[in-house]
């Protein structure tokens, strides 16, 4: 999956939200919270981490690439 930035940067728990992968941002805090999300091949358990383009997100066998 592919998104693209409007800003400079989007929180990590606001974009598995908006590609879907969480049904709601409470959702998504537990996500990361439990070390289910990587950023880049890092377990990321920070819920407000800024993503900037170039990066990769995954979750389970998801993939997500910011551009």
């Amino acid at each position: 999956m592919v998104f693209t930035l409007t800003d400079n940067y989007i929180e990590l728990i606001k974009l598995l939200k908006v590609c879907g992968i969480a049904a709601t941002g409470g959702t998504a805090k537990i996500m990361v919270e439990q070390g289910m999300v990587s950023v880049d091949g890092i377990v990321e358990t920070r819920k407000r981490r800024k993503i900037y383009s170039g990066s990769s997100i995954t979750c389970g066998d998801l993939v997500i690439d910011v551009r």
